[in-house]
Formats: C-alpha cells, structure tokens, sequence
C-alpha cells in the first residue's frame, strides 16, 4: 500500500483556521503570486478559462497589479482545499481529486497548494488532463529547504529533551525531482526554478505564529507528541543562538519552486529524432574526424 504521509482533514482544518485570520500572514502567497503574473506577462497567449489552485485572493490582486497579464486573462475558477473566500465561482476540492472534466481550462495557475499532497505525480497528471491541448500548467510549491532554520532546532531540542527527534516539518521537494515528476506527468517543455524567501523575525515564536495564519502548521499523517513548553522554548534559545543577525533578528527561509509545463500539442517543437542531423559535429566544430582507432595528426 502506498505510504500516505499527509492527512487531508487536518490540511483542510489548518486552510480554514487560516481563512478565519483573513490575509495578515498572507505574504508569500502575494510574493508567489506576483511572480506568477509577470511570468504570464512574457507569455504571448491569451487564456479564456482559467483554473487557480490555492492563493486566495493573491492572484486576483496580482493580476490588478499587472494589467498586462489581466488582459490574458478570461473566466476564472478559483479552488482550494477549503473554499475560498470572495465572489465568483470558488470550489472546495482536494488538489489529488479534481472535480473538472478533462481539456476545461486553457491555463491552470497553482499558488503554494500542492506540497500537501500525498501524491503529487497523481495531481500533476490530473492537471495536465484538466487542461486543454496546448494549454499551460504553472505553479509555485515549496522547496526542500524551506524552514532549515527551525526543522534544524526543532531536532536538537527534540532529542535533548525526549531523548529522540520527531518529524514535525514536512519534507519537501527539489528543483530536479519536480523537473523529473512534471516530464512523468506528461508534460511538454518541462521547466522547474527555484527562488528563496527570506523573511526575518525579532522572535522566532513569530514565525510560528504566522504559520499557523497561513495554514501551514504540519499536517503529517504520523503526529508527533506535542512539545512541552521546556522543548519549546529550547528550541527557540537554539534557533536564536545558531541563525541570529548582529541585530538579533533570525531568519527564516522559504525555498519556492516553480513549475512551467505545457499540455502537448503538435504544434509545440519537438525534439530532433536521433540520426536526424543534417551536419556532422566534426563540421560544425571545424575539426577532422578521425577513425576508431586513428591518432590524431
């Protein structure tokens, strides 16, 4: 049976709290989303329907940012795991079971929605599907070292305290791997990149208070016992001890991948098939081609 780390209920539980808070921790969202928006800005296409995944109403503000992408721009469904708040038509989905036919949307923007779920090669596939021919797929999740800083005091603490650590932030994929999963996906055109976020905190009990705003508290199948408040602030003194500036401030990094793919189509470039070449490399180089075997003279 396939291993399930996340638990979808408490995905949906923590997006709902979050939602309660309104947008004040909303700032990575805005970040993703802005740079979403410029990248659609160089894409010389428009998209009549559009399907947003996560960000709440970050891309709506991004496009009024960036009318040149917001002419592009037609219908637009905006989902998320609960549904979001705002006008138009909004649906609560889980990013692994799309409730949209296949070939429905000519773009699919997704905001920080997808580094929850359980199998994300399964909701890339159900993306590609969901959209048409041709269509483009771009989205932003969070990268492998997204929160070093506190995964790292989180384990020190944990073992000097409980005499043993406990997974209490989520793994996270890599530039690579998302790059390798958007080809098996299906994919045409397959680009990953990655940006890293630095956000400074006079306290680090900052942090997780913004977290827990943005609904990204863990929400690992496997729950680890819940710190004591000696482990907590351990691992607070920790964090501050190994990451502080001269100012005091720690930091704490958000490493963002973005996604770019495009649904194939025969019009989009293929590859050369091998044996294709019109000129051999030797000639193209402006060197002689030796024999198997032959030194060169």
């Amino acid at each position: 049976m396939t291993a399930r780390p996340f638990d979808p209920n408490r995905v949906r539980l923590h997006r709902a709290r979050a939602q309660r808070h309104g947008t004040q921790a909303d700032f990575l969202h805005a970040r993703v989303a802005e740079d979403l928006a410029e990248r659609l800005e160089a894409v010389n296409r428009t998209f009549a329907r559009v399907l947003v995944l996560g960000g709440g109403a970050a891309f709506d503000a991004a496009l009024a940012a960036h009318p040149r992408a917001a002419e592009k721009i037609g219908a637009v469904i905006h989902a998320d795991w609960i549904a979001p708040a705002g006008g138009g038509l909004r649906v609560a989905c889980d990013p692994e079971q799309l409730p949209f036919a296949d070939d429905a949307f000519d773009l699919v923007v997704s905001i920080l929605a997808l580094h929850w779920v359980n199998d994300l090669p399964g909701a890339l596939i159900q993306i590609r599907r969901a959209l048409k021919p041709d269509g483009l797929f771009l989205g932003a999740l969070f990268g492998g070292r997204t929160l070093h800083e506190l995964r790292d005091a989180l384990i020190v603490a944990d073992s000097e305290t409980r005499g043993g650590a406990a997974l209490r932030i989520a793994p996270f994929a890599d530039t690579q791997d998302l790059a390798g999963l958007l080809q098996r996906a299906g994919f045409a055109l397959p680009v990953a990149d990655r940006d890293t976020a630095t956000v400074r905190y006079a306290d680090p009990l900052r942090l997780l208070a913004d977290l827990r705003a943005m609904g990204e508290t863990s929400a690992l199948m496997d729950r680890a016992p819940p710190l004591t408040r000696t482990a907590l602030f351990r691992a607070m003194a920790l964090y501050r001890d190994r990451h502080a500036a001269g100012d005091g401030r720690v930091p704490a990094t958000f490493d963002i991948l973005t996604a770019t793919g495009w649904r194939p189509h025969e019009s989009q470039q293929q590859p050369l098939k091998p044996g294709s070449a019109k000129m051999r490399l030797a000639d193209a180089l402006g060197v002689r081609e030796h024999s198997a075997g032959e030194k060169p003279g």
